[in-house]
């Protein structure tokens, strides 16, 4: 298997998208906010048809608009909370707004199937660096704002009153998990971004009580879906996308078999 050099990039690739995706996966599951991560991942898809309709990079349009959609959403986010009917309609629109730009350029439809599935045996080595770059960018912003963002996700009154400010620290976070949401796309597509940014951080806090031994577990989670599907697809030429959701699903139903009626997160084992 290792003989092959799109293995290689692929193993590479997945590797960097799913220890990113399970670290800011995991604050995603803590603050109850999966639904806009999905919600950018659907943007993101209008915006990469968009830029392959007038000649740009697909992942430039991609990491575009599901940037402006995160801050904007972030700055929004005390009035957009429980419109999940309104954040329906948005998704869809995006989505046909994609098809739409389709429509105009039916030479982009290859990548298009791309976006949405994924295609990770197909990574190249300059998209391997600007994955890598990018997850440093990420990271390092999660580095940098994790202490009030734990802070507003476990205790909000408290920390509002503390003087945490509390909408620019949602602001940062969902523009993070936009560049996240980008980066995972390129793995396993935009309609499968939960199977790496949902499903391992979810059974992390199934399994685990502390804020740091969840964070290594949902990284460690992620990663081995996304190395055991890449085995898994090469040794049956099922898709590589399905066997990581396969594998994604498998390991939270087993957490939740395991955790019984654990809570799901206590206080963090860190002073805030």
């Amino acid at each position: 298997m290792f003989q092959y050099d799109f293995m290689l990039n692929a193993f590479a690739a997945a590797g960097i998208v799913a220890v990113v995706s399970g670290l800011v996966g995991f604050f995603l599951v803590m603050r109850g906010q999966t639904f806009a991560g999905h919600a950018l991942s659907h943007i993101g898809f209008a915006g990469a048809t968009g830029a392959g309709l007038i000649g740009l990079s697909a992942l430039w349009g991609l990491i575009g608009f599901t940037l402006a959609a995160g801050i904007v959403m972030g700055l929004l986010s005390e009035r957009i909370s429980n419109r999940d009917v309104a954040i329906g309609v948005v998704l869809a629109l995006a989505l046909g707004f994609g098809l739409l730009f389709l429509h105009y350029y039916t030479a982009f439809a290859s990548q298009a199937t791309a976006l949405l599935f994924g295609n990770v045996l197909a990574v190249e080595r300059g998209m391997i660096f600007t994955l890598g770059v990018l997850g440093v960018i990420t990271l390092a912003g999660l580095a940098l704002i994790m202490r009030p963002l734990i802070f507003a996700s476990l205790q909000p009154e408290l920390a509002e009153a503390r003087g945490v400010p509390m909408r620019l620290v949602a602001t940062a976070f969902l523009a993070l998990v936009a560049l996240a949401v980008a980066e995972c796309t390129q793995i396993v597509g935009v309609l499968l971004v939960f199977t790496l940014m949902v499903g391992p951080p979810a059974a992390a806090q199934r399994l685990t009580t502390g804020l740091w031994s969840g964070l290594i577990v949902s990284a460690a989670l992620a990663l081995a879906e996304a190395w055991l599907g890449l085995v898994l697809a090469f040794h049956t030429d099922w898709p590589a996308s399905f066997c990581i959701a396969l594998l994604s699903a498998a390991g939270y139903f087993a957490a939740l078999a395991m955790s019984g009626l654990r809570p799901r997160l206590a206080l963090p084992d860190v002073d805030v």
